[in-house]
């Protein structure tokens, strides 16, 4: 065995759990293939393409909500989670994507969506139905407060999607608190009833059904302040206030989780990880993913993925240019989370929630520059430490939406509702400025339908169908089928890049990180070192990715890299020979990316 293919089995990296080595995929189901013809994803289609996902190299298949819905949230606005939204299929196809996942060596999770229901739900619909109704503390419920005569909100919180976070029910004379949409009431975590009836009803019946975990939405929301009270005013401009103190990581979150985890979770040694917003800071971080803890396995923090975007309460689509250098920095925070402790994080740069990663981070002024930028991306994710999450498409090089689309073809509640605040302001550079900023950000981006080959409709569904959303105008150009048997396409350089993940795992899923040149607007480099216990000295991994369109030279390696070392892969081609490299300042190509590795 050579020095390369060092069997690492036997050691630490071999005893850690499963799931830190794997590569979790996201099934966005509505756009990811339609078998029926209707023009909605399914889950027979998603079925059709597990091979290409084993193909691909993934572990772990996340399926986005696909609970009974009245989707005006596209799913996080659940009415039954017993029972499959029709479009999608049925609980027997759920049956089958896991028996045939199983088969292939992948597991399945679900989304959990247990902040809040919709409106529609039953336990809602006895909430609402009387003041004394079992089931009205299940919901959050609070009286009128009058100024002045005129009735007004309990608070004066603004909530997700552009709104106050109350509102009025008429028939029993109370607001009730929803952080989204008014059609998704927060359901009360401080009763011990609600508890359990999310325990036995939205996570054993699943676990009980072979699923193998859950993706948990909106986790650490679950605990609110109990005073219920304004919170200061921080921009006059809008009628209600950000206010996420005052929900998030609240006085029993821990407690919450903890009890989560003993009761469901732990009991089937399910997979969780946590959405954990408007969480910062490491230290915070940190209680949720401790191994210690017994809390979750890991979760997703967003300071990378939000690069760009205004307050996530307030201007979220004013756009916020951003350097390199911030970043690496940001990069650099939460690669060394897991450092020196018992702690693990998340990888991702894509989800249903945000613009497309090549068109935010990348560069596709031209089709060259496009591939170019695609494949350093997947570099980068792939030599992360973490475990790593890819969004569907992200691994063709999925782009956003073309800019020339009208404002008629952004379908998501949230998208819409921050343009029409813009646009009642009669401000005419608000309202530029944030339709500019959800021609980047908007979370439609990344819902457009799965660019399968260059059949009508992508190869998404029959050309007889219309698809929920359009398809992007440039699928005859970036499709999988058109990928999938050129060695130099991008989803042929992700293949490549996950298999190298997985083989030098120590390095790359596990290694320490060390930033190189942090002020470099251009070129991104940093060190990867094992952390393999071992008595072979710690092995080291230099990656360098020029993020820019001009050839520009890399850090200087010398004394980064010591004894025999070579590099390992490049963007613009694979170097897995043997030839040996001198140390020095590595000169690369426009949006180039390579790894060097040393091997004695």
């Amino acid at each position: 065995m050579g020095s390369l293919d060092w069997d690492l089995h036997n050691g630490h990296v071999g005893k850690e759990p499963w799931w830190k080595d794997a590569v979790f995929y996201q099934v966005y189901p509505a756009s990811f293939k339609d078998s029926n013809d209707d023009g909605w994803g399914d889950l027979p289609g998603l079925i059709s393409e597990l091979d290409y996902l084993e193909d691909l190299g993934v572990d772990v298949i996340w399926v986005s909500p696909i609970f009974e819905s009245p989707q005006k949230d596209m799913g996080y606005d659940v009415s039954e989670y017993q029972k499959i939204y029709a479009p999608y299929g049925t609980i027997e196809d759920v049956d089958t994507l896991v028996s045939k996942s199983h088969e292939r060596g992948m597991k399945v999770i679900l989304d959990l969506v247990v902040n809040h229901t919709s409106d529609e739900h039953a336990w809602f619909r006895e909430s609402r139905s009387s003041r004394d109704n079992p089931k009205r503390n299940w919901y959050i419920w609070k009286p009128a407060r009058y100024v002045d005569g005129v009735r007004q909100p309990p608070t004066n919180w603004r909530g997700y999607f552009a709104r106050s976070t109350w509102t009025w029910d008429e028939g029993t004379q109370e607001y009730y608190l929803h952080l989204y949409g008014a059609d998704q009431p927060d359901l009360n975590w401080e009763n011990e009833e609600v508890r359990e009836a999310i325990y036995e009803n939205t996570m054993r019946f699943w676990l009980e059904r072979g699923v193998d975990g859950f993706r948990i939405d909106t986790v650490n929301k679950y605990s609110k302040r109990q005073d219920f009270v304004d919170v200061t005013v921080t921009d006059p401009s809008l009628p209600h206030q950000p206010a996420p103190e005052m929900w998030c990581n609240g006085p029993r979150i821990h407690e919450f989780i903890r009890e989560m985890t003993r009761k469901a979770l732990a009991p089937y040694n399910a997979i969780s990880v946590g959405e954990l917003s408007n969480t910062p800071n490491p230290s915070d971080v940190l209680p949720y993913v401790s191994a210690a803890a017994r809390e979750l396995d890991m979760v997703f923090e967003f300071s990378l993925i939000r690069l760009g975007t205004g307050n996530i309460l307030g201007g979220k689509y004013i756009y916020q240019p951003f350097p390199l250098s911030k970043m690496k920095a940001l990069a650099e925070t939460w690669q060394r989370l897991s450092e020196g402790n018992d702690g693990w994080q998340t990888v991702f740069i894509e989800n249903h929630d945000n613009g497309r990663a090549v068109s935010r981070f990348g560069d596709t002024s031209t089709l060259d520059l496009w591939e170019r930028s695609a494949k350093t991306l997947a570099l980068m994710q792939a030599t992360l430490t973490g475990s790593l999450f890819l969004y569907q498409g992200q691994e063709i090089g999925m782009t956003n939406m073309p800019t020339t689309w009208g404002i008629e073809e952004y379908k998501d509640v949230e998208s819409r509702n921050f343009y029409a605040e813009a646009v009642n302001s009669m401000d005419g550079e608000r309202i530029r400025a944030t339709l500019e900023g959800i021609q980047i950000l908007a979370r439609d981006h990344s819902r457009l339908p799965f660019q399968w080959n260059d059949a009508p409709n992508s190869g998404f569904t029959s050309g007889r169908a219309t698809p929920w959303m359009r398809v992007h105008d440039d699928y005859k150009i970036i499709n999988a089928a058109q990928q999938r048997n050129d060695p130099s396409s991008v989803l042929s350089f992700y293949k490549r890049a996950l298999r190298l993940r997985k083989r030098y795992k120590d390095v790359f899923v596990h290694g320490n990180f060390t930033l190189l040149d942090p002020k470099d607007e251009h070129v991104f480099a940093y060190v990867k070192t094992s952390t393999v216990r071992s008595e072979r000295p710690s092995r080291n991994a230099v990656v360098v990715l020029n993020m820019s369109r001009e050839g520009r030279p890399g850090p200087n390696l010398v004394g980064v890299l010591h004894g025999k070392w070579r590099m390992l892969v490049s963007t613009r081609g694979t170097y897995e020979g043997s030839a040996h490299y001198k140390a020095g300042r590595p000169l690369l190509e426009a949006w180039e990316g390579r790894v060097y590795v040393d091997f004695e």
